[in-house]
């Protein structure tokens, strides 16, 4: 029975990928299940995401960004939650949906080499950072606690940023901090989708419930990439909390005030790193268990009708 499991799963993970000539190809379903498996897991995980900003941002340990967010009160425990929301159920549409459509057309038969997987997860990612810099933007705006008096909801956000001219809109608006983001999207995609399926079918083969592979394949690929990227996760935080076109930091400058802050110290740069570590196992641990969930019903419907 187990090897009969483990069969199933191996052929679920190349037939999404590539279907039988003649019938209609299955990966489009793939940006469904991705916005799904994203949207879940990204609310479920909203009140540590909140607290590793506040860490990000202002450089103070746990317990001090908890008691920040606890003297705020609950009405403003969950503000910012909308834009990461519909941010992260895009991110999911377009990072699964894409990386399927892509790697189909780099290898329509499959099976798949790891330099075509890590070319669909990083051109994925590039698609990602495109189209979802604008959600991040303003929700690092509206997490930031500085803000809360002269920038108190979205529309007042959008609202400054169209008073700036075309050119301020994308640069210092809308796209501010988008090179980090580029980088940290594209090499963060093309590293997650390079392991994951390595890490799912050796914890496959070992006999496991089939959620248990997805699980921890998510996990310690979330954990990894977020850790190698952590610096530009922090230094992406602090460039888009900024606002207001007569105080706007370059890159270079951005950079050098984070490392200034931090006491030029790679540990206090990587301050916040517990949580992120728990953030990124829980975050992309159900996003792959519940995409990996999803799958298996899509595929085994799509059998019974067949």
């Amino acid at each position: 029975m187990e090897e009969q499991n483990n069969s199933v799963g191996k052929e679920l993970q190349h037939r999404t990928r590539a279907e039988v000539p003649g019938k209609k190809s299955w990966h489009s379903q793939a940006y469904t299940l991705g916005a799904i498996s994203n949207f879940l897991s990204t609310f479920l995980t909203f009140p540590i995401y909140k607290v590793v900003f506040r860490q990000q941002i202002h450089a103070m340990a746990v317990s001090e960004a908890v008691r920040q967010l606890w003297h705020e009160g609950p009405q403003y425990f969950y503000r910012g939650i909308y834009p990461p929301l519909l941010s992260k159920t895009l991110q999911g549409t377009l990072l699964f949906g894409t990386y399927d459509s892509l790697l189909g057309f780099l290898s329509p038969d499959g099976p798949h080499s790891l330099g075509q997987r890590w070319m669909a997860g990083l051109m994925s990612g590039v698609v990602e950072a495109v189209a979802l810099s604008p959600f991040e933007r303003v929700q690092n705006v509206l997490q930031d606690a500085r803000k809360q008096a002269c920038f108190p909801s979205t529309f007042s956000i959008l609202k400054e940023f169209n008073s700036y001219g075309l050119w301020g809109r994308l640069s210092l608006g809308y796209y501010r901090g988008f090179w980090p983001v580029l980088v940290r999207n594209s090499l963060g995609s093309a590293l997650y989708f390079s392991f994951k399926d390595p890490i799912q079918d050796g914890l496959t083969s070992q006999g496991l419930p089939h959620w248990v592979p997805a699980l921890v394949s998510g996990s310690v690929n979330g954990t990894i990439t977020c850790l190698v990227l952590y610096p530009l996760i922090v230094l992406v935080a602090n460039m888009q909390s900024h606002i207001g076109w007569q105080r706007m930091p370059s890159l270079w400058a951005s950079a050098q005030d984070v490392w200034d802050t931090r006491g030029r110290k790679i540990l206090l740069i990587y301050r916040g790193g517990s949580l992120i570590i728990l953030r990124s196992s829980v975050t992309w641990g159900l996003t792959t268990a519940i995409h990996d969930f999803l799958q298996r019903k899509a595929h085994t419907k799509k059998e019974m009708k067949d």
